[in-house]
């Protein structure tokens, strides 16, 4: 059994760049606007199933294309395409913010397509603006709330890394320590606030989390929440794709499992998003991060080993991603492109879902 990392990095774009970050370059190809072949463009619920797709995924980390400030360049018949394919490989999805009208499209897409698709909806809120943008995000998910209603929503995710960002910008690693305390004297309001909101509109039934890094949960945060969502890549921990699944099973488990038991509101923990890459982009270019490449094959591997025993065990994840965004390419490079199990265009990637 693999050693579990106690404290490891998730390199990844920082809160205020996805928050803020343009969108030029985007855009899908031309290709991947038309819907599938056989779908009829007036009912939305009629679209033929691809027979390579398989519902084993517990659930798939999302966010439409476009849903970046300031560009906003999602729309709805892309968020149906999407829900169309999301639905043939899994019943749940969770997205990381508000912004870009993002929650209201996905509910529509939901209701427009009538598939079976539960939701987790995000607010995503920044370290260094006052509560603006967890604000703004708030009145985004209550617009949703009214206009769509909440027959699909099972959760609101406050936070995404908030702790992990906070601290690191103080320059200090112990989310407990006094940066900490900090960051979670500014999250834990939102928290609450959100609470009183989902109350006023009679909604109490729906529960309200946080997501954080693995290694990053604030006790006090995960005590204010009924679900904790954690990010665990092996990627970044520098696992070998042979032990990456175990790896994560274990880390999960020992490190915010153990957590949440000790606490006594004992939440219920997720994986909120884990996976494999599958390449790098010619800017800071970054194929291997530690023993194993980023490759079709191997993201074949951790599939297959993760997935169905996952399932098994009931654990609750989020693959991450539903397909590649190729605006990080350009914006970040590197590996930051690639975790999808669709390509840019929908395409599922050269691999087998199997059946769990």
């Amino acid at each position: 059994m693999p050693v579990p990392q106690t404290n490891y990095q998730n390199i990844e774009p920082r809160n205020s760049d996805w928050l803020e970050q343009s969108q030029k370059a985007s855009k899908r190809s031309s290709s991947s606007a038309a819907a599938p072949a056989g779908t009829n463009p007036n009912d939305p619920t009629n679209f033929p199933k691809n027979s390579a797709l398989v519902n084993s995924f517990y659930g798939i980390a999302y966010t439409p294309l476009g849903s970046q400030l300031p560009d906003c360049g999602n729309n709805l018949t892309e968020v149906i395409e999407d829900i169309q394919l999301l639905s043939q490989v899994t019943t749940n999805i969770r997205l990381y913010g508000a912004d870009c009208n993002q929650s209201s499209l996905v509910l529509a897409a939901i209701q427009a397509t009538q598939v079976n698709m539960s939701v987790y909806l995000g607010n995503y809120p920044a370290t260094d603006d006052n509560g603006a943008a967890y604000t703004r995000q708030k009145g985004e998910i209550q617009t949703a709330l009214e206009q769509y209603g909440a027959g699909n929503v099972v959760g609101i995710t406050v936070g995404n890394e908030f702790i992990l960002d906070y601290i690191t910008e103080q320059g200090q690693t112990d989310p407990n320590g006094s940066a900490g305390q900090a960051a979670a004297a500014m999250l834990i309001p939102w928290i609450n606030d959100t609470r009183s909101m989902l109350s006023s509109m009679g909604l109490s039934n729906i529960s309200v989390g946080n997501a954080d890094a693995g290694s990053y949960f604030n006790s006090e945060v995960l005590a204010a929440v009924d679900y904790g969502m954690s990010n665990v890549h092996p990627w970044f921990a520098n696992q070998s794709i042979d032990n990456a699944a175990a790896w994560t099973a274990e880390f999960f488990s020992s490190t915010d499992v153990a957590l949440a038991q000790s606490l006594p509101n004992k939440p219920k923990m997720f994986i909120a998003k884990t996976g494999w890459l599958t390449g790098s982009s010619s800017f800071n270019a970054n194929p291997s991060d530690g023993p194993s490449l980023a490759s079709v094959d191997n993201l074949q591997i951790f599939i297959n080993d993760f997935a169905c025993s996952a399932t098994k065990n009931g654990t609750g994840y989020f693959f991450f991603e539903f397909s590649d965004e190729p605006w990080k390419n350009t914006t970040y490079g590197g590996v930051e492109g690639y975790w999808g199990l669709f390509d840019a265009n929908k395409n599922l990637k050269n691999i087998t879902i199997p059946t769990c």
